[in-house]
C-alpha cells in the first residue's frame, strides 16, 4: 500500500456509528438475532419514508411505528436521530473513503497532494449535493460535527494541506475548506443563488491553491470564494479577462495554462 500521506481506515468503522454501543453488553444472548432484525426493519421503514416524504418530515416516532417496534428500540440502536442518518449514510459513505483513501487518481495517494486535495473538493461537493436531506439533518446535532465521518473528512484535508506545503495555521485552513462542504452551504448557493457544483468546485480549488501557494490556471480568479462565484455569475468572457488582467498587473493573482 502506498505510504504517500493519508489516513488509516478501518473498513466496517462506521458501521455502528450513531449507535449506543455501550447497552450491547447488557443485551441478552438470545436477543441478538431479534435486535439484528430490529435494526433491518427500523433502517428499510427510514429508508422508505425519507424516500416518499423528505427527512423534515418524518419523524422518530413515525418511522418506529412503520417498522413495527417500539420507539424506544429505535433510540437504543442509534442513539438519537443524528445516529440515524449518520447509519443510513454509511454505505455510501463508506464507498466515498476507500476511494479517496485508498483508490486510483486523482483521488488516490498515488496522485500528489495539492492535486489530490482538489479533486477530493470536487468529489465531496458532488457527494454533499446528493445526500444534502440527510446531512442537512444529521447536523442539526451539534455532536455530529465532531463524529467519526467528519473527523476522517477533517484529518484528511488537514494532512493534505500539510503535504502540499501551506503554511499557516493548519486547523484553522481546514475548517475554512470544509465550511465550503457544508450541506447547508451547498444548497443554498445552488438553489437561491443559482451556482453548479462546477462553479462551487472552481471556488474550492482557488482557495486550495492560495492556501498552499500554488500557481492558478488563468480561468479561476484569485479572490475569496463568494467573490468568485459572483463573478463567474455575473457573466461576460470580457469583463473576467478584464478582472484577470488587471489582477496580474498588479501582482494580486497568478495565472499559468494548461
Amino acid at each position: 500500500m502506498s505510504t504517500q500521506p493519508g489516513i488509516a481506515f478501518v473498513t466496517g468503522a462506521s458501521r455502528d456509528l450513531g449507535r449506543n454501543t455501550a447497552l450491547d453488553p447488557a443485551d441478552p444472548p438470545h436477543e441478538r438475532g431479534d435486535a439484528a432484525r430490529n435494526r433491518a426493519l427500523l433502517l428499510d421503514a427510514a429508508r422508505r419514508l425519507i424516500a416518499a416524504r423528505g427527512t423534515d418530515t418524518v419523524t422518530m416516532d413515525e418511522i418506529a411505528a412503520a417498522a413495527g417496534v417500539g420507539k424506544g428500540t429505535l433510540f437504543r440502536r442509534f442513539g438519537s436521530r443524528a445516529g440515524l442518518m449518520i447509519v443510513l449514510l454509511d454505505e455510501d459513505e463508506q464507498a466515498e473513503q476507500q476511494a479517496f483513501l485508498f483508490g486510483p487518481a486523482p483521488l488516490g495517494p498515488s496522485t500528489p497532494p495539492l492535486e489530490r486535495l482538489l479533486a477530493y473538493g470536487r468529489a465531496r461537493l458532488r457527494f454533499v449535493h446528493t445526500h444534502h436531506a440527510l446531512l442537512n439533518d444529521i447536523n442539526r446535532d451539534p455532536q455530529s460535527r465532531y463524529n467519526a465521518p467528519v473527523t476522517l473528512h477533517r484529518t484528511h484535508i488537514h494532512v493534505l494541506l500539510e503535504a502540499a506545503g501551506t503554511t499557516g495555521h493548519l486547523d484553522a485552513q481546514t475548517e475554512t475548506l470544509l465550511a465550503l462542504l457544508q450541506a447547508d452551504f451547498v444548497e443554498h448557493q445552488i438553489n437561491e443563488r443559482g451556482r453548479t457544483l462546477e462553479q462551487l468546485g472552481d471556488a474550492w480549488e482557488s482557495l486550495a491553491r492560495k492556501l498552499c501557494g500554488a500557481l492558478t490556471p488563468i480561468w479561476i480568479l484569485h479572490v475569496d470564494p463568494d467573490q468568485f462565484l459572483a463573478s463567474v455569475e455575473r457573466g461576460s468572457a470580457s469583463a473576467r479577462t478584464s478582472t484577470i488582467g488587471s489582477r496580474w498587473r498588479s501582482g494580486a493573482a497568478l495565472g499559468v495554462i494548461h
